[in-house]
């Protein structure tokens, strides 16, 4: 293959021999890539900036096998996301997600958009010192689009047993929908459901395949901390279930959310 130009995000790295590293990378031209970075772990390389989290034009060679990356230019490092746990942990669950979606060398339209455009509010989270709740809130809408990207869709339209709308009674308490991660989404409180929500809760998680978190006129989010977390929880048992795995940042996100709140 002839040498071209990437336009990529970093999304992990490890070593490789005795001074390289064997980067992964999401593009839109070519999905994940594994790439050989020549001397990556050497301090004074040319190379030291290919790292996770990193927007990466490089210049890519190699006929056969590993290909390697000859130069790199940084476009924008989004290194700031690790001063706070949550927007790292946030950062770190859209790479997970975008290895176990994304094939390799075949793009998926929209993915590195999306995902930029996301590390882009959490970065902006970072410098204005908001609250964990805006950052649980971004990456619970974060991985929705992405899931949806990637060919998992939440199902947020119909009822998976009965057919019927789901067209959340707001106001009304009793009312239930259960998700059943193999099937989708039932009305009522069904045993054995993974996750059960109320009517508010399915109303807001309807709204996060829009472009923009739901705010009150105030600005303020929608939904208190715990319904957030309720989501997360939700997004997890729907990931263990379609792909075979449950984001382990997922799981540092909660902690440290929930260490932050302290004590109830």
């Amino acid at each position: 293959m002839a040498e071209e130009r990437l336009d990529s995000l970093a999304l992990s790295s490890r070593p490789l021999g005795e001074s390289d590293r064997l980067l992964t990378v999401l593009s839109e031209a070519h999905g994940l890539s594994r790439l050989a970075v020549p001397g990556a772990r050497k301090p004074r390389s040319s190379l030291a900036a290919a790292v996770p989290l990193a927007h990466l034009q490089l210049q890519v060679g190699g006929r056969s096998g590993l290909r390697r990356v000859r130069q790199l230019r940084v476009l924008h490092n989004y290194s700031q996301l690790a001063q706070r746990l949550e927007t790292l942990a946030a950062a770190q669950a859209l790479a997970e997600l975008c290895m176990a979606l994304v094939p390799t060398d075949e793009p998926v339209p929209g993915m590195l958009t999306t995902v930029l455009m996301h590390l882009g509010r959490l970065e902006l989270l970072v410098r204005d010192r908001s609250d964990n709740l805006e950052a649980l809130a971004v990456a619970v809408q974060a991985a929705v689009h992405v899931l949806a990207i990637g060919g998992y869709a939440l199902p947020l339209s119909s009822c998976c047993r009965s057919g019927a709308p789901l067209d959340p009674p707001v106001g009304t308490w009793e009312w239930r929908c259960s998700l059943l991660p193999g099937e989708g989404f039932a009305i009522g409180a069904i045993a054995g459901a993974r996750v059960v929500l109320n009517a508010s809760e399915l109303a807001l998680l309807q709204r996060l395949p829009r472009a923009t978190l739901p705010r009150r006129r105030d600005g303020a989010l929608m939904g208190p901390q715990v319904v957030w977390l309720h989501l997360l929880e939700l997004l997890e048992c729907w990931c263990g279930e379609h792909l075979s795995r449950h984001p382990r940042s997922f799981r540092l996100l909660r902690q440290g959310i929930e260490t932050a709140s302290g004590p109830p």
